[in-house]
């Protein structure tokens, strides 16, 4: 396929090219600037691109279902069992639980520490925003009790749940990321996990040293007062952890199934491992197991209003991650990886390249989300060409999709409003944070690459 037109003449790839340029751009005004839905963004994208590289009406067609149909076949139950099981931990007090539990053991000497490590583990499960949502009541009481600035704790508790956000399943982007790009999930889990923690410090580290620079006090209202009055009669921290772990667990041991690892000799027992372990049914075990939590008198209105909700809530990123899946497709299918692959080749930057992708559209767009899933379908069609290994590129896009977060992301304005910070201020000591996690993640990534290939 040649482009002429006059003493214009262009190859297919440099076309393709030019058309995923304008397609970024295109996505990033109208879900940055027109604050359109990013579903509808999306598709709108794979038919404008697929026009520009003159593809043909029926392609077109087939490969935004097949991208859509085949992306959410595999993630979408495990996004809507995910988003339930969050539910339920949310309206139990379970992340309550969790916090107070490593409150205890952490924050007599480190309160704000104990803040981060809360964060970690309570976004594997509920998202960034609700996370710091629910836990800001506790978050204000330490800082009170403790005589720290609200920037120190708010920062911790902000670095530590975005970590997870964007590097661990089962969280929604790092698992949605992972299908569009093809990695193992129970890989994913361990490099995340491992690469979260140094974002995860990283941020603390920026808030104890930093942040605790501004005074701003930490007011506690009467609804505070009433969240912490709750704490009195929560869940065990047992139960409350084991609908997050349990599935963990489960997707881990099913990955050591694997026969290239050798690690299990073959049996009945490796086909129930790798059933147990599927991440649609890990996670849908996570959800009975979090209605151990539900109080017997409100057993019926957990599985009938907050499943309901739950699926609700899952609706909005089940639509663009279907749609992050159908783009990705019309890109395989297109020139761009070939081209890109072997000019990129060229150009030596390897593992940082998903980084950089996925931070210029994280900065540019705001969605962490977003960011994820369209960096994932650029990446897709390189990975071979390029020799990158898939984990470490999902990862490297989550790192990426921490980078940075301001005044265009919801997340930045949760955290400064919830913390009674200016924006000013909030770019000071949050934003700054964002981006040094992001930046320490992919430090993290980049030692690792060399010794996972």
């Amino acid at each position: 396929m040649i482009f002429n037109k006059g003493v214009f003449s262009m190859s297919p790839g440099v076309l393709s090219l030019i058309a995923l340029l304008i397609s970024v751009i295109f996505i990033i005004y109208l879900t940055a600037k027109v604050k359109m839905n990013a579903f509808i963004v999306l598709i709108l994208a794979c038919i404008l691109y697929a026009a520009m590289v003159r593809m043909p009406f029926e392609s077109v067609i087939t490969n935004i279902h097949k991208g859509f149909g085949n992306t959410l076949g595999y993630i979408g139950i495990v996004i809507i069992a995910g988003t339930i099981m969050g539910t339920i931990l949310e309206k139990t007090g379970a992340a309550y639980s969790m916090t107070n539990f490593i409150l205890k053991l952490v924050s007599k000497r480190f309160p704000n520490l104990a803040l981060s490590i809360a964060g970690y583990i309570t976004s594997i499960a509920v998202f960034c925003d609700s996370g710091f949502v629910i836990l800001n009541s506790i978050n204000k009481s330490l800082a009170k009790r403790s005589k720290l600035s609200i920037t120190v704790t708010s920062v911790s508790l902000a670095t530590g749940l975005f970590a997870s956000h964007c590097l661990i399943p089962p969280a929604t982007g790092p698992i949605a990321a992972a299908q569009i790009i093809g990695a193992n999930i129970g890989g994913l889990i361990l490099v995340g996990g491992f690469v979260a923690i140094f974002a995860m410090f990283t941020g603390f580290l920026w808030a104890t040293f930093f942040a605790k620079r501004y005074y701003v006090e930490p007011n506690i209202d009467d609804a505070d007062l009433e969240t912490i009055e709750k704490l009195k009669s929560l869940p065990s921290p047992f139960k409350s952890f084991l609908p997050i772990f349990i599935p963990i667990l489960l997707i881990l041991a099913s990955s050591l199934t694997n026969p290239k690892l050798n690690l299990l000799p073959p049996g009945e027992y490796v086909k129930i491992l790798n059933f147990l372990g599927d991440p649609g049914n890990a996670l849908i075990i996570g959800v009975f197991v979090s209605l151990t939590l539900v109080k017997k008198e409100m057993l019926k209105t957990a599985v009938n209003e907050w499943f309901t909700e739950g699926v609700k809530r899952a609706a909005l990123i089940i639509a663009i991650t279907g749609a992050g899946g159908a783009f990705g497709q019309i890109l395989k299918v297109s020139p761009i990886g070939d081209f890109l692959g072997t000019t990129l080749a060229t150009w030596n930057i390897g593992i940082f390249l998903p980084f950089i992708i996925a931070a210029a559209l994280k900065t540019a767009q705001g969605s962490s989300t977003v960011a994820l899933l369209t960096a994932a379908s650029i990446m897709s069609p390189l990975i071979a060409t390029l020799g990158l290994n898939p984990i470490l590129t999902v990862a490297a896009i989550g790192a990426g999709a921490m980078t940075f977060s301001h005044a265009n992301d919801s997340y930045f304005w949760v955290v400064t409003q919830f913390s009674n910070m200016e924006a000013s201020l909030s770019y000071r000591v949050f934003s700054i944070a964002t981006l040094l996690e992001g930046s320490a993640a992919m430090i993290v990534i980049f030692i690792l690459s060399f010794f996972i290939h």
